[in-house]
């Protein structure tokens, strides 16, 4: 007479533990197999975080820095930074086509602005039409400071009203960001950084988080290079730019 199978109870005191009879519980199926202990993936993650610094020790540096490190590095190390460096430095130089503050006027704003985001990106500073705007005055002068430094990126300017018909006096300095042919950001008034007190690396703060200026780009203020995680942390997203009533396709 066959006798039905029945379920055989099996005691398991503690399936994740590191026993013989538990081994022989999981080749046969019974129990699944013991999780991997995350102490070997952390270790190893570690470890290669401390290389990763270890191996990005030079990142940055000026060409002088790296010859006060000779008696310190290796020389084929050395070496093969001080060539990534300077070729990085020469991409630089072949991308600095613009190094200064370019006036716009409305009619060519298609061309000098929109098209010319396809090939670098540009930023636009809206000025107040009186003069007497202190915020606007903060930002002409931190304008010439990153065009000559960031000759990679064009610098534009234009008077708020001449730019936007009525444009007020209030709104402005308005900073318009674009690239590829679009507006990727926008901060009407300094109140998003920290008005008349907005110095070089708060507008190189924004600059970075757009990925127009590279972090670590030995041109940023030192300043800046230290807190860069913290100023970007701080960087609050504006507003979109103010509609713009007629229908004008220098804006396109």
């Amino acid at each position: 007479m066959n006798m039905p199978d029945m379920p055989i109870n099996v005691p398991i005191d503690d399936p994740n533990a590191d026993t013989e009879w538990n081994d022989i519980l999981r080749a046969k199926g019974v129990i699944p197999e013991r999780p991997e202990s995350p102490t070997a993936k952390i270790t190893e993650a570690l470890e290669q975080a401390r290389q990763l610094a270890h191996e990005n020790r030079l990142e940055g540096k000026e060409l002088d820095e790296l010859d006060a490190l000779e008696d310190d590095e290796d020389d084929a190390f050395l070496d093969a930074y001080r060539q990534k460096r300077m070729g990085e430095i020469a991409q630089l130089q072949a991308a600095s086509v613009y190094g200064q503050v370019y006036p716009v006027q409305k009619p060519e704003w298609a061309r000098e602005v929109t098209e010319e985001s396809r090939k670098a990106w540009v930023a636009v500073l809206l000025t107040s039409s009186s003069g007497t705007n202190a915020e606007s005055r903060v930002l002409v002068e931190v304008w010439r400071e990153l065009a000559r430094r960031f000759g990679d990126v064009k610098f534009c300017q234009i008077q708020g009203d001449l730019c936007i018909e009525g444009y007020p006096d209030r709104n402005c300095p308005t900073v318009l960001v674009y690239k590829d042919g679009d507006v990727k950001r926008q901060i009407v008034t300094l109140r998003e950084l920290r008005g008349d007190e907005t110095k070089t690396e708060d507008v190189e703060k924004l600059l970075t988080g757009l990925g127009a200026i590279k972090v670590g780009d030995s041109r940023l203020t030192q300043r800046h290079v230290e807190d860069v995680e913290e100023k970007q942390s701080g960087i609050k997203q504006g507003n979109r730019p103010p509609a713009v009533e007629d229908d004008d396709s220098d804006w396109d």
